[in-house]
Formats: C-alpha cells, structure tokens, sequence
C-alpha cells in the first residue's frame, strides 16, 4: 500500500515538473528552443518547399530583419512560419538570432513614449514595417520597439515575433 502511494506522489510530483517546465518555455523562449522567433540576415532570402537545396523554391523573402518563427530543425535547415502563415525551409545561416518584429495591424499604428495608451505617442507605425524587438516586461500588454529613429512602445497584439506571454529582457 505505501508503495502504491509513493509511486502515486511520485507521478503526480513528476506532471506538475513538466506543467511548470511547458509554462517556462511559453513564458522564455530559449536561444535554440522550437518554437522561437528569429531574423532574416539578408534582403535576399531563399525559402525552400523542402530541407535542401534539390527542393524548388516558394517564397523568396525581400525585407531584411523580417521575423519569421522556428517550428522545426533537420541539420543544417530550419523550417519557419512566416507573418501570414506560410511554413517552409530556411537554410540556418540565412537566419540571425537577434530579435525583430513585423508590424501586422492594419493602417498606422500608435507608438506610444510609455506602455499605456494614455502616454504621449511619438510616432505613427504603417503595418508591415520592422523594428528591433527591446523588451517585453511580464504581464504586460506592450513591448517596447526600436524602429530607426524612434523608440516607444506598441501594444504586443500589433506585432508577430513575440509570443503572447513572452518575456523579453
């Protein structure tokens, strides 16, 4: 019987270690985890239906420091997701782990001096634009962006390359 429960406690001790690791891993994405965001290194970018260079081309991206998601790996070869939900193969050195996101909301979008919509706004952000991704604080609703000139802070739901409860230091 005490064997019967030991074993019992000790499963149960093992489900809340993985629900509490899966939690980490939403909250901070690690530099070589699937699935995280990184780059594009170049303004010129070959993404592949397949992992390696005997497989057609699908998309040839254009807009350097783009964000694209790693949802897979094979040796060399990243398979990645797109801002509109294309998946296809990226060779890894075409990739940069520095941090970008994509402007997705629609028309001009606010960049405000503070992370409420109360603050200042020091700039108007057209969709599709990229900037360098600062940080993302815990529980909070706005990231703060660098995009050229301006600095100031978008509200994450306008932006793919962070995860909803991402945190970025």
């Amino acid at each position: 019987m005490k064997r019967i429960l030991l074993i019992l406690i000790l499963v149960a001790a093992v489900g809340v270690l993985v629900a509490t690791a899966n939690e980490n891993k939403a909250r901070v994405q690690g530099a070589n985890s699937v699935p995280r965001f990184v780059s594009l290194r170049s303004d010129k970018v070959y993404a592949r239906s397949g992992p390696g260079v005997r497989y057609p081309i699908e998309w040839v991206y254009t807009q350097k420091s783009a964000p694209v998601e790693v949802i897979s790996e094979f040796e060399d070869w990243r398979r990645v997701r797109d801002w509109q939900g294309s998946e296809s193969w990226i060779k890894s050195q075409m990739l940069n782990p520095k941090r970008f996101i994509k402007v997705i909301s629609l028309g001009e979008n606010n960049l405000y001096a503070k992370d409420n919509y109360k603050s200042k706004v020091v700039a108007r952000i057209e969709d599709g634009v990229v900037g360098e991704l600062e940080k993302c604080p815990a529980e909070n609703d706005f990231c703060l962006i660098q995009f050229n000139q301006y600095q100031g802070w978008m509200p994450r739901q306008n932006l793919y390359g962070v995860y909803p409860n991402e945190i970025v230091d």
